[in-house]
């Protein structure tokens, strides 16, 4: 009798012991993850397609939080218990940065460094403008995409060489007739950023002072890096099934610029 009570003992120890085991780990998997992503990168999916031709709806994509410091913004729901950065550095023009918007403080946005405190930003007749002189651009093939009714269109395709040097695309859905084309002069103040996407007709971005404007400094999360999934506009992750024809295997593991 002795015996099986030292054995049931036994046994609930062991189960105690298990049951603490995984609580630990996961505790420890979690706290790592939370290091990680705060200090590291953090994964994004783009939800729109404010970036195409560089990103398209459907992209998974790395951020790295350490490339310009840390503010509180690089904390979960903005809670870092600090001001302004920490070991911090301002992005490059022509970066492509994750970053809270400006209106609400909450909500994420990804787009390209065009202007930096001091310089001027304008748009006329469709073409860049960056301190008073016009940003070279080349026209290249056409790029397949949508347009605003969901509708397959081949719209404008240019290479954009700003002042930097830094070399990127940009499309034009309405050709250099749309809604932001012709712009007043926009000088970016102190601690801020001026964000453009590279689909230039569709693209709610500092252009438009009502929905966005200047973007502070402070709220910049981290610089767009690798895109290591990337799967058909419309498709779902989680039917694996249909992964062969719904991944985009030409940009899996794709570098950002």
């Amino acid at each position: 009798m002795m015996e099986d009570t030292t054995k049931s003992a036994e046994k609930k120890q062991a189960s105690k012991d298990g049951l603490g085991g995984t609580i630990r780990v996961f505790a420890e998997a979690l706290i790592i993850a939370l290091i990680v992503r705060t200090f590291l990168f953090q994964p994004f999916e783009i939800p729109s397609g404010s970036l195409i031709p560089t990103l398209e709806i459907g992209d998974y994509l790395f951020v790295s939080k350490y490339s310009y410091g840390y503010s509180r913004y690089s904390f979960p729901f903005g809670m870092g218990p600090f001001e302004g950065r920490i070991w911090g550095s301002e992005p490059n023009q022509g970066d492509i940065v994750v970053f809270k918007g400006p209106k609400d403080n909450s909500t994420d946005f990804i787009k390209r460094v065009i202007g930096k405190p001091g310089d001027t930003v304008q748009m006329i007749d469709g073409r860049l403008y960056i301190n008073d002189k016009m940003v070279e651009r080349q026209q290249i093939e056409p790029y397949e995409t949508k347009d605003f009714f969901g509708n397959t269109i081949s719209a404008a395709r240019y290479e954009e060489t700003l002042p930097n040097g830094v070399k990127h695309q940009i499309i034009e859905i309405e050709g250099d007739r749309g809604s932001f084309d012709n712009t007043p002069k926009y000088e970016v103040p102190p601690g801020h950023l001026f964000m453009m996407g590279d689909n230039r007709d569709n693209s709610a971005d500092s252009r438009d002072m009502q929905s966005m404007g200047y973007v502070p400094n402070e709220n910049v999360e981290g610089k767009a890096r690798w895109v290591f999934f990337s799967i058909d506009e419309g498709s779902r992750v989680w039917e694996f099934w249909k992964w062969p024809w719904s991944i985009r295997w030409n940009r899996l593991f794709t570098s950002i610029t």
